[in-house]
């Protein structure tokens, strides 16, 4: 018979009153796919083929599968449900039912081959009723239409290219091709030893249809509740969802400021680091500078103590040449001539006194010169001693300055802890080196183009 298709009763996702749940564990599931993507391989192509052809949008379908739920000459799918027997003769609990189990199942191994324009999405043979039969879930569609999508949904040209043409009002395409599936599902049987006992009539008696469209009614009624429980929850997980989410940007916000603020303070660290080496330096050469200015004083105390020592020497010489017997005019001896002792006497002793001139004229100038080198290079030493009481003065104001800062950092640290501080610098020093990472394969890059 043709059903009215509910998958989630075939599934077994909803049960009704007359579904034994224990003996639910000998169904059997042959196929069972999302419809959706059902029509997705069916359609999508020849959808892009009608849509390409479209030169006005409103007549472009967007989705196939929303325009045949809508539509009021197709349906999405169909169903057709086999039984062998009835509760009395067949009951599921029984041999007979068995038996019926097995003809199913082979019969449904050629379903497919047997109607290739009807696309079985969904099978499911149920043995936890009283009586075993199989529903079939299908999607018909013919191909090479002149209508529409060349490859499109229709019962009717499904049917009709199998082989069924339309005749009388008892003789439509379904009718034809629901006699020709029972005489396969006889045929089946007949090779179990069953044979089909034809009662003459295709209709269900009219309390079955009753009580079947009872329990459909009710099953529909607890999907609806279950539906409407669902949206309840899932507006309530929506919202939930929407406070997590600001919650996170919240966070992320948060976390970007900590993040540039420890950024900042990396840098500032690393500043830190890198004047405190300078000063370091700084210190270092003013400690040279300070030795070789000591060096210098020393080799000016030496010159000193060297000129006072000339300064006595020459004091020594000085009291010679009044004492010193070489140094004196002697008297005239009483037969010598004025000639004779300038010659002897007073020549010689004015020559040794010009060269003793000469001598302490030079040594006066060096003297001199020396004297004015030691001023220039005391000048200089005065102008270096206060160049480096400024440069120490500025260096004890960054020091002042550096510490003031390594204060804020440790305050940082305190608020923010340190360990977060270590995370957010550790993935701060990794984007940087990521970053010089691709700088360095975008220069190689360009160097290889």
């Amino acid at each position: 018979m043709m059903g009215k298709g509910s998958v989630s009763h075939n599934t077994r996702t909803f049960s009704a009153k007359n579904v034994d749940k224990e003996r639910s564990k000998y169904n059997m599931e042959f196929c069972h796919l999302n419809i959706k993507k059902v029509y997705h391989e069916l359609f999508d192509d020849a959808l892009e083929r009608y849509n390409a052809k479209q030169k006005r949008s409103d007549r472009k379908i967007d989705d196939y599968y929303e325009k045949i739920r809508q539509s009021k000459q197709e349906k999405l799918f169909h169903e057709v449900i086999l039984q062998i027997g009835n509760k009395d003769d067949t009951n599921a609990k029984s041999e007979e039912g068995q038996l019926a189990k097995e003809i199913l199942i082979e019969f449904m191994e050629d379903f497919q081959k047997r109607n290739p324009n009807l696309y079985v999405f969904s099978a499911h043979l149920h043995m936890d009723e009283e009586t075993p039969h199989v529903h079939i879930d299908f999607v018909p569609f013919i191909r090479n239409s002149n209508r529409g999508l060349d490859t499109r949904v229709s019962l009717k040209g499904a049917l009709s290219e199998q082989g069924f043409k339309g005749g009388t009002r008892s003789a439509k395409e379904w009718n034809q091709w629901m006699e020709s599936e029972k005489q396969e599902l006889s045929k089946v049987a007949e090779r179990y030893g069953v044979r089909w006992k034809q009662l003459g009539t295709h209709n269900k008696h009219l309390s079955v249809l009753d009580f079947e469209k009872k329990e459909r009614a009710k099953e529909v009624a607890k999907l609806e509740k279950a539906v409407s429980n669902n949206k309840a929850e899932l507006s309530h997980i929506i919202y939930q969802q929407v406070l997590a989410e600001n919650e996170m940007e919240k966070i992320k916000q948060e976390n970007e400021a900590v993040r540039q603020e420890t950024t900042e303070l990396s840098a500032t660290n690393d500043l830190l680091r890198e004047q405190a080496d300078g000063l370091i330096e700084n210190r270092e050469k003013l400690m040279s500078d300070n030795k070789a200015l000591e060096q210098h004083q020393k080799k000016l105390q030496q010159d000193i103590e060297k000129m006072a020592d000339s300064k006595v020497a020459l004091e020594r010489n000085i009291y010679a040449y009044d004492e010193d017997a070489r140094w004196q005019l002697p008297e005239p001896t009483t037969l010598m001539s004025a000639k004779t002792y300038r010659e002897k006497n007073a020549m010689p002793l004015v020559e040794r006194l010009k060269e003793i001139v000469k001598s302490l004229t030079i040594k006066c100038v060096n003297l001199m010169v020396q004297i004015k080198q030691l001023k220039a290079k005391v000048t200089k030493q005065a102008e270096d001693i206060d160049f480096y009481k400024s440069k120490v003065h500025q260096q004890y104001v960054k020091l002042e300055q550096l510490q003031e800062k390594a204060d804020d950092f440790e305050r940082v640290k305190q608020y923010v802890g340190v360990d977060k501080i270590d995370m957010i610098v550790t993935n701060a020093r990794e984007l940087e080196r990521i970053a010089q990472s691709e700088k360095q394969q975008n220069r190689a890059y360009g160097m290889g183009r």
